[in-house]
């Protein structure tokens, strides 16, 4: 571990903050090529992941996982206004065989408005170095890692839209 992570660490344990960890997922801290499913069956390359050049979310979740749905729906509750300064979600499910069918009727059922898709195999979640769900994922508009954490708790979705908004000026 080397003194930067250290120190990061430190802060994090000293200021009870532990929305945001240092993404350590690939070596250039950038999302992993793979092919996920759209909710339509068809292929989608993972690198083509992006949003104009602004901030967005990259969040895996699963039907059985409450926290997972307690995120994404106290986002779309705010969504308009993450929506109004550019951002947006990109919702991976990590079901697997058995609740792979409930999917659709839950994203329709529950009206939200993200880009959906399906890591039908695993192998995109294991890149990622997701081992619990919700994982969420904060990229800039160059597509880069910045943040990322595991959870949810009340009111993590406006600490989200202040991270965001922080990308978005630095931008």
């Amino acid at each position: 571990m080397n003194h930067l992570t250290k120190t990061i660490l430190l802060l994090l344990i000293f200021t009870g903050s532990s929305l945001y960890a240092v993404a350590q997922v690939t070596g250039t801290g950038r999302i992993p090529a793979h092919t996920i499913k759209t909710l339509e069956g068809r292929d989608f390359q993972t690198t083509a992941f992006d949003n104009d050049g602004k901030p967005y979310v990259v969040s895996f979740w699963a039907t059985w996982c409450r926290p997972c749905l307690k995120e994404l729906n106290a986002i779309a509750e705010i969504y308009d206004e993450w929506q109004d300064m550019g951002f947006k979600v990109i919702a991976v499910s990590t079901d697997d065989a058995r609740t792979r069918a409930n999917i659709l009727p839950m994203v329709n059922g529950r009206g939200w408005e993200y880009e959906f898709y399906h890591d039908e195999n695993g192998e995109f979640r294991r890149a990622m170095g997701v081992n619990m769900v919700p994982h969420t994922f904060i990229l800039n508009g160059k597509g880069e890692i910045i943040a990322q954490h595991t959870s949810f708790s009340d009111g993590m979705e406006w600490e989200m839209y202040d991270k965001l908004m922080e990308l978005l000026k630095e931008e």
